[in-house]
């Protein structure tokens, strides 16, 4: 008899301990990392961190970054965003996906399946729930997203998703209907990914949304911005395109149009 409350006392210890580690599978939050769901995301912050109530949270989303190496690039544009428009007022925060290398050694925890087709349910999810506890962090009045490529297609996703997340986003080089895209490329489709176009319908209303593509972009093309642009149009959303002129899929993110962009929806969110 003892030998089986014992046996069940441990069960409940073990049930504890786990349901706690899916709670906070950071070892502690901090300035570089933030709970998802299951998962340790690597973040970079800049600017107004230490403010009880910064205007507005800005969160970069890197893209697949197949080629190799850390999801990095996008932390020096999170930087110039909190310099240019207000680091005593926003957050600006470059966030790295489930299952890529950061920066110093670090990386966030997860699977980036290979880098390809790892746009999953649950990715998403734990990408929302980071962005909710960095919101829950820095108490913003707003929160946009700013994702390129793989991160722009993430963005998409959430804005169906967790309709309350953000009240803007830009979406640089997006593959934002996933079919039509790999139909373009001529490849093979993605089985496992959640496709933006499928979650125009859950788009709350008032949400502000650019799509930006290079008109050199071979990878994502114009035509498939605009084609998701036409769609969310019609479902009355408020959505530009803006292409950029001569940049190809990777120089597109840098060009200063996406901060033109960025301080544009700041100042119509009132944050600027």
């Amino acid at each position: 008899m003892k030998k089986n409350i014992l046996a069940h006392v441990l069960l409940l210890a073990c049930a504890f301990t786990s349901a706690a580690a899916l709670a906070a599978p950071c070892a502690q939050d901090d300035a570089n990392s933030v709970t998802g769901i299951n998962e340790c995301l690597q973040v970079r912050a800049f600017g107004a961190t230490g403010s009880p109530a910064p205007k507005a949270l800005v969160v970069w989303l890197h893209g697949d970054v197949s080629s190799g190496g850390p999801a990095v690039y996008h932390i020096p544009l999170a930087r110039q965003t909190a310099q240019e428009f207000g680091s005593d007022k926003i957050v600006s925060v470059a966030l790295v996906r489930p299952g890529y290398p950061a920066d110093n050694g670090t990386a966030s925890s997860g699977n980036n399946h290979d880098r390809a087709d790892s746009y999953t349910p649950e990715n998403m999810r734990e990408v929302g729930a980071a962005i909710e506890h960095l919101q829950q962090r820095y108490h913003p009045d707003k929160t946009i997203l700013v994702g390129h490529s793989g991160g722009a297609a993430t963005s998409a996703n959430l804005l169906g998703m967790m309709p309350a997340l953000a009240q803007g986003a830009i979406l640089v080089g997006c593959p934002c209907d996933i079919n039509y895209w790999r139909r373009l490329r001529g490849r093979s489709a993605w089985l496992r990914s959640e496709d933006p176009s499928k979650w125009l319908d859950k788009i709350a209303p008032g949400t502000l949304i650019v799509a930006m593509t290079g008109t050199d972009d071979s990878n994502t093309y114009p035509a498939v911005a605009k084609a998701y642009v036409d769609k969310v149009k019609a479902r009355g959303i408020d959505i530009g395109f803006v292409p950029i002129d001569g940049a190809d899929h990777n120089s597109s993110f840098r060009s200063p149009l996406v901060l033109d962009q960025v301080g544009a929806m700041l100042k119509k969110l009132g944050t600027d």
